[in-house]
C-alpha cells in the first residue's frame, strides 16, 4: 500500500485535530507506517525527523525497545481496572516515583487522561478547596497573557490564546488576566531577570485586589508553549509563589508541555525552587507513548477533602480510564531510562549544540528573535528585524516552512511565525545540525518575496 490509498481512505472518515480540512485539498496528509528513533517514515519510504516530539510528547524516540519490552511485560498480567476501590502495583509504584521526583511537598497523586482533563482536575481541586475551609467566595481563575492550558472548557477559560479561546467565549468561565512575563517585551538593555521581576507588579496588584475571590494563579513555568514558544526568567515564579503565599492563592504550574527535562531541568518549577499547590503533568509523562496525566499536590490540600462521607467534601472526579497500568507502567519505564542514562545531565550537550545551531538564524534579515530554554528553541520570522515587524500571519508564512521541511526530510510544525526546535532527546549532534540547516533554508524559502 502506498500513501495515496491511505490519503484517499483517511479523508473519506477522518476529521483530524487543529486543522482546517479545506487545506487537505492542496496540502497532503503525511501517512506514516512506521517510526524508529527520531524518525518516522510513510509508506513510500520518504524519511522525516520528528523535531517537534510529535506534539511534544516523545522523550526517547518512536518504538523504543525499553519503553515496548516493559509494555508487553505488563499486558501479560493487567491491562486496566477501576481505580475507585481497587489499587495495582504499577500505580502505587509511580506515585510514589513522582512524589520523590517532583519539589518537596508534593505528596499526593491524582490521575486522568490527559493534559486538558488534569487541568480540570486542578482548577476544580483548588475551588472545591476553598468551598471546604469556608470560602466559598473564591471562584475565580488569574491566568497569564498569551497561555495555554488546553481545550476542554475550563482548561480553554484559563488560557489567553485568541485563536483557539475567541469563537468559544460565551461558553467559558471569566478569568483575570495578568500580563505576560515574556521576555520578547523586554525594553532595549534590559536583562530577561529584570524584566521577569519588574513583571510581578502587575500581579500584585491583581491579587491585592482580587485575592478573596480568586481561587489560584495557572501559569506554565518558563515556556509558554502553544503561545509562540516565548519565554521568561525563573525569577518570575519565585516572585509568584511569594505573591500566592502572601494573599491566599493557590499556585498551579502547568507543567504539562515543559516536565521531564524540556527546560533542561526535570521540571521547570526547579529552576525558581518553588512548590507549587498543584503540579500538572502529561505529555511526556509515559515518553510518547500513551494518554496519562497527574495532578500533583500538597497534604493540606488532601486534608482539606479527607472527611466523614456523610459531610459531603470528597472529590467525585473521575475518568474511566484513570491510572491505567499500561500508561503507568510506560510512565516507569520513561522513568528508568531517565534514571539509569543519567538524561538531564547527558542533555547538556545536546542543548549546547541546539545553542550553536541557533546562533546561525540571529543575523537572517526576516528573523526577528531567537530564544532558547534548556531543549527548546524558538525562532520568529518577522517582515522587519529592526522593528520587530511581524508578518500577517493571513499569510502563513510557517506552512511554507512546514512544508519546505517535510520535502527536506524534517518535520517542523510553526506556530504562526515561530520555528521551533523540541526534539526527542536520543537525538544526534549530527541530526541536530540536519534539522538547523533544513530550517534556514525554509526560512529562506518562506521568507522570499
Amino acid at each position: 500500500m502506498g500513501n495515496n490509498t491511505l490519503i484517499e481512505r483517511d479523508l473519506s472518515v477522518l476529521w483530524h485535530p487543529c486543522t482546517q480540512m479545506k487545506d487537505h485539498e492542496t496540502l497532503p496528509i503525511i501517512p506514516i507506517k512506521k517510526g524508529d528513533g527520531v524518525w518516522l517514515e510513510d509508506f513510500d519510504g520518504n524519511r522525516y525527523l520528528d523535531a517537534i516530539s510529535s506534539w511534544w510528547v516523545n522523550m526517547f524516540g518512536h518504538c523504543n525497545p525499553r519503553i515496548n519490552k516493559a509494555l508487553q511485560q505488563q499486558m501479560e498480567t493487567l491491562e486496566h481496572v477501576i481505580l475507585a476501590g481497587f489499587t495495582h502495583e504499577t500505580i502505587v509504584e509511580l506515585s510514589e516515583r513522582l512524589v520523590k521526583l517532583t519539589p518537596p511537598g508534593l505528596n499526593k497523586t491524582f490521575f486522568s487522561d490527559n493534559g486538558s482533563s488534569a487541568i480540570e482536575v486542578a482548577l476544580k481541586m483548588s475551588f472545591h478547596y476553598w468551598v471546604n475551609k469556608g470560602h466559598k467566595g473564591k471562584t475565580t481563575f488569574i491566568n497569564i497573557a498569551n497561555s495555554y492550558h488546553g481545550e476542554t472548557i475550563g482548561a480553554l477559560s484559563v488560557g489567553d490564546v485568541a485563536l483557539y479561546k475567541e469563537i468559544y467565549e460565551p461558553l467559558l468561565l471569566k478569568t483575570i488576566t495578568a500580563p505576560s512575563p515574556d521576555c520578547f517585551n523586554k525594553e532595549e538593555g534590559e536583562t530577561d531577570k529584570d524584566y521577569s521581576a519588574r513583571m510581578i507588579e502587575p500581579m500584585r496588584e491583581i491579587l491585592q485586589k482580587h485575592s478573596e475571590e480568586c481561587c489560584a494563579v495557572i501559569i506554565e513555568p518558563l515556556v509558554q508553549c502553544a503561545g509562540n514558544m516565548r519565554m521568561y526568567d525563573p525569577i518570575y515564579l519565585t516572585l509568584l509563589r511569594e505573591a500566592c503565599d502572601e494573599f491566599n492563592v493557590h499556585l498551579i504550574c502547568d507543567e504539562v508541555a515543559v516536565g521531564f527535562g524540556r527546560t533542561g531541568t526535570l521540571f521547570a518549577s526547579e529552576q525558581a525552587d518553588i512548590t507549587p499547590d498543584f503540579m500538572v503533568l502529561s505529555k511526556g509523562l509515559t515518553g510518547g507513548y500513551l494518554p496519562l496525566s497527574v495532578v500533583l499536590t500538597t497534604d493540606e490540600t488532601y486534608d482539606a477533602f479527607y472527611d466523614d462521607y456523610e459531610n459531603l467534601t470528597a472529590f467525585l472526579h473521575s475518568h474511566s480510564y484513570t491510572g491505567n497500568p499500561l500508561g503507568c507502567r510506560a510512565a516507569l519505564a520513561t522513568l528508568d531510562i531517565f534514571q539509569e542514562d543519567d538524561v538531564i545531565v547527558k542533555n547538556q550537550a545536546l542543548i549546547k549544540t541546539l545553542h550553536e545551531v541557533s546562533q546561525e538564524f540571529l543575523n537572517h534579515p526576516h528573523v526577528i528573535d531567537v530564544r532558547q530554554r534548556g531543549m527548546i528553541v524558538a525562532i520568529e520570522m518577522g517582515k522587519n528585524k529592526k522593528t520587530r515587524e511581524e508578518y500577517d500571519w493571513k499569510e502563513r508564512r510557517g506552512l511554507l516552512v512546514y512544508q519546505y521541511g517535510l520535502k527536506h526530510g524534517v518535520l517542523l510544525r510553526p506556530l504562526g511565525n515561530v520555528i521551533y526546535f523540541l526534539p526527542p532527546y536520543v537525538i544526534t549532534e549530527d541530526q541536530i545540525k540536519m534539522m538547523a540547516r533544513v530550517a534556514l533554508e525554509a526560512i529562506n524559502f518562506a521568507t522570499k518575496d
